[in-house]
Order: C-alpha cells, then structure tokens, then sequence
C-alpha cells in the first residue's frame, strides 16, 4: 500500500506515502491521487511533516472539492474528513519499527575536543522525533575525528504531577545539542535552562547525517560557545558571523 506522488515530483518518505495510502482510504470516492493533488494544493510541495501538522479541516475540504469535483461533496462526510485528518497527521499510525541501534561504552574524556548531542527519535537510528513525545533520545558523542552512539535513552511516562518537559530537559543536561523535528516555547525554555541548545530540523533523517554534518563543522568552523564546549581556549575559539 504505497502513494505515488504525481509524475515529476520526488517520492515520499515511507511513513508519509502510507499515511496518504490510509487517509485515501477513509475517504470515500478519493483516490490516493486525488488526494495527493488536494494535498499539494493545501500545502504546497514538498509535502513534508511540519506542512501536515498545519492542515486544518476546511481547506482540506475545500481542495478535496476543487480536486475531485463536485460528486464527492455528498459523499464526503466530516467524520471521514476528521479520519483523514489525524489519519495524515499520524494519529493511530504505527511504522514497523526499524531495529534499534546498539550503544558501545564511553568513558569521560575518551575523545578530545567533543561535544555530546540528543536526537530525538521514534525509530531505529533515525531523527524523526518531536521533542515532547519522541520514544527516545539517541546520545552521541563527536569529535572532529570520532564519533560514537554511547547511550538510548527514553524518557518513560510521567507523573500527573510532574513536568513532562522539565523531565526530558533533564534526561539531556549532560548534552551541548538536542536536535528535534518540533520544539514549542516553553519546552525549548527548558532545555535552553538545561544548558543544552535546541536545534529544530524540517524533516526526518537518518542520525548518522546530522553526526556526520556536526563533525564537518567542528572540525572547520564551530561557533563560540561550542568551541568552549569542546575545551578550546579563548584564543582558539573560532569566531564566525552568518
């Protein structure tokens, strides 16, 4: 069960091509084309996760009726269009889940001139988590020259009483970097508190890229406050303007 994008564009990512298969199919009289269509009418292209959590009802509604005609207003129920909804927004959507990757052991000062960096993650060793709700945390630590998955780390439920975003800023106080597909305000008040900077990524990725980007910029152009972290002496730290 696949949704192939319209001839010309790029194909979708797994998840998103079997969210699109699954809505299509809740909506009666809307192919998974017509649907793709509706979709980059409402959204535009790429279609993309962050692009997907913004979709309101009634423009999906209106795009639906200028993609698919009139015919399927009568058949088009809000139920089924609500279904939909949630249905592309991953709501009671679950991918077979790729093996988990395998910690190897890290001692403190093992690398030289290293940071340590949180990838929030649903899935095998991938980048495709929100912050707030990830099943775990993937720990790495990179210097310009190594880099190692040293820990898996998953927040686990919450008290009622307890803050849930307090609680995950916490499980990273020892990292420099947390790198997320979403972060609200308050949550990123908090890890900033922590003593970690969030870094917010517009779509899913494996962690081994964004491992293998960090450690071109430290090894070339780190900013300030990283190369503080990385134990570089004020006058070696490489200042930089963008």
């Amino acid at each position: 069960m696949t949704a192939q994008p319209p001839f010309g564009q790029a194909p979708l990512p797994a998840h998103l091509a079997l969210r699109i298969a699954l809505a299509a199919r809740s909506l009666k009289g809307v192919d998974t084309a017509h649907l793709l269509r509706a979709l980059i009418a409402a959204v535009g292209e790429p279609i993309t996760e962050a692009r997907l959590r913004k979709l309101r009802a009634s423009r999906l509604r209106t795009r639906l009726l200028e993609t698919c005609g009139e015919g399927v207003q009568s058949t088009l129920t809000d139920r089924q269009l609500h279904s939909a909804l949630g249905l592309l927004k991953g709501r009671g959507v679950r991918m077979p889940e790729d093996p988990l990757p395998i910690p190897e052991p890290y001692r403190n000062g093992e690398f030289q001139d290293s940071v340590r960096i949180a990838c929030a993650s649903d899935n095998g060793e991938r980048l495709d988590g929100i912050f707030s709700n990830c099943t775990r945390f993937l720990i790495y630590q990179i210097s310009p020259r190594e880099s190692r998955l040293i820990d898996l780390r998953e927040p686990g439920p919450c008290r009622e009483d307890e803050d849930r975003h307090a609680r995950r800023a916490e499980l990273l106080a020892d990292c420099q970097l947390l790198y997320t597909l979403s972060i609200g305000g308050p949550a990123a008040a908090k890890v900033v508190r922590a003593g970690v900077h969030p870094v917010r990524l517009a779509r899913a990725k494996p962690a081994r890229e964004i491992v293998e980007e960090l450690q071109r910029v430290l090894a070339t152009a780190p900013p300030p406050w990283l190369a503080k972290a990385m134990g570089a002496e004020p006058d070696q730290r490489i200042r930089f303007t963008q």
